[in-house]
């Protein structure tokens, strides 16, 4: 007994005890002084097993930020899709930059250039979007594209604010306000008789709800911006633009 005594001690002392060391320290001390040499048989084996714990992964949660425009995304839009002949001024708009998914299924992060006093009901649908996984293939200004439309909708990029020209028209398109949004060109193309915009939204002529990114007028986006009082363009009776929607209903 003594000499077992003795090692268990030598072994505290030098701090060589593992959290398990500790259980069996313990174990083998009771063990020692309830008996005067063989263990107890009936002594309950102690397993060198931790204990696992499952940990779930978090949710990712919808993130946004409404920033005034930074001034490289401003030097970025002078002369391109903003100059001072536009209708609103580049202190009334806002960079809203939020968390979206794509068609990989991949969380990443978006930007849109809109009008402040249409900033809340621009991050409710993209807040809405993000939670029912509607993917978004690209959200980025228009001055990435150069402000040609054109090459923002064929790369089917999501936009608010781009002071231009109505299509195939000379008055200001509302997306010159910024309170004006087009999303997934491809999937929700412009059609007027036999021209599609994008000419990849041919495919998508036939308005399947179940298409991933398509707009329908079941689409919770659609009612959302409905809801907000905005028109949507897949409910014009002289074209469809199944992409649009604005808040003059224009």
């Amino acid at each position: 007994m003594g000499y077992r005594f003795y090692w268990l001690t030598q072994a505290l002392l030098e701090e060589r005890l593992t959290r398990m060391s500790w259980t069996r320290f313990i174990v083998a001390l009771g063990a020692t002084v309830g008996c005067s040499g063989e263990p107890d048989p009936t002594d309950t084996p102690v397993s060198d097993e931790e204990d696992t714990v499952v940990v779930e992964p978090e949710e990712p949660s919808y993130v946004s930020e409404l920033l005034v425009i930074p001034d490289e995304l401003r030097d970025a839009m002078v002369g391109v899709t903003w100059d001072h002949n536009c209708p609103v001024h580049l202190t009334d708009l806002r960079l809203l930059r939020f968390s979206h998914w794509n068609f990989e299924g991949v969380l990443v992060e978006g930007e849109l250039v809109v009008a402040a006093s249409a900033s809340e009901v621009m991050d409710g649908a993209m807040k809405l979007a993000f939670e029912g996984r509607f993917p978004l293939e690209s959200a980025k200004p228009a001055s990435a594209f150069d402000g040609d439309d054109d090459a923002s909708m064929a790369a089917n990029n999501t936009s608010a604010f781009n002071c231009r020209k109505v299509t195939g028209g000379e008055s200001y398109s509302q997306h010159s306000y910024g309170n004006a949004i087009d999303i997934n060109p491809v999937q929700n193309p412009y059609v007027r008789g036999s021209t599609v915009l994008p000419e990849e939204g041919a495919d998508y002529l036939i308005r399947d709800p179940n298409t991933p990114g398509l707009l329908t007028d079941g689409s919770p986006l659609t009612a959302h911006f409905l809801n907000a009082g905005w028109g949507w363009g897949g409910q014009w009776n002289s074209l469809k633009d199944y992409q649009h929607f604005s808040e003059s209903g224009q």
